[in-house]
């Protein structure tokens, strides 16, 4: 049987890329998007190219009731998850002292609250089968301040302390914990940005990095991975 991959908002820019290299390398995915014919379409794709399944429930992962709904969802295959990328993420500029009201929230709901009651609702299995591989797409924000960033970059930087003390408390069960760490990277959020594409990094180098890591033996663990357009951050 093919092992299971379970990514949060897999049906584009990262998380699209993450589903279509672990499925064509054996995983089956399930995933979740607030889209529908979005999720359908995906499933459509892959499994007219390749072998696996893909298992999908629409889902806003802002709200916990329906990350919850989610998780049931992935128990009810009755099938381990190998992997766990937690891949729902939410920008939105500002400045903390001039931003809309509500930013915060919104943000901390969406990157940090869904990786948090998703990661819950999953671990005991993992934690049973001393077997796992957690993963967070995080960002450069959330390492390094900068202008305009706002709440996005407190979000961040919170995903990124939750995916740390994931690390330590999971250690000692066999689960390996993993945060992704990237700078600009092409997708649907920087469409019609006034910049060159060959300036971004490519989905598919983060899909890769992220499968990189998990071919690991099971001994060794990525803690962090830090990637960056070659001339630097945008």
């Amino acid at each position: 049987m093919r092992k299971l991959a379970v990514i949060s908002s897999g049906t584009k820019g990262i998380g699209r890329a993450t589903a279509e290299k672990f499925f064509f390398n054996g995983f089956d995915i399930v995933t979740c998007a607030r889209s529908a014919d979005d999720l359908l379409q995906l499933k459509e794709e892959l499994e007219e190219k390749g072998e696996g399944e893909v298992f999908f429930r629409p889902t806003d992962m802002a709200r916990k009731e329906e990350v919850l709904a989610f998780a049931a969802y992935v128990k009810g295959l009755n099938r381990p998850v190998e992997v766990l990328l937690n891949n729902t993420g939410l920008f939105l500029p500002g400045s903390i002292h001039t931003e809309p009201e509500g930013n915060l929230e919104k943000m901390i709901e969406t990157n940090l609250y869904s990786a948090y009651h998703l990661t819950r609702a999953l671990v005991d299995d993992m934690k049973a089968r001393k077997q796992g591989h957690i993963f967070t797409t995080g960002s450069i924000a959330g390492i390094t301040a900068y202008p305009n960033g706002g709440s996005y970059s407190i979000s961040k930087y919170a995903l990124l302390g939750f995916t740390k003390c994931l690390r330590e408390e999971l250690k000692e069960h066999g689960i390996r914990v993993t945060s992704i760490l990237p700078g600009a990277t092409y997708t649907a959020s920087w469409e019609g940005v006034d910049l060159p594409r060959e300036r971004f990094m490519k989905a598919e180098d983060i899909a890769e990095a992220i499968y990189a890591a998990h071919s690991l033996s099971p001994q060794t663990v990525v803690e962090e991975i830090v990637l960056r357009p070659q001339l630097g951050d945008i």
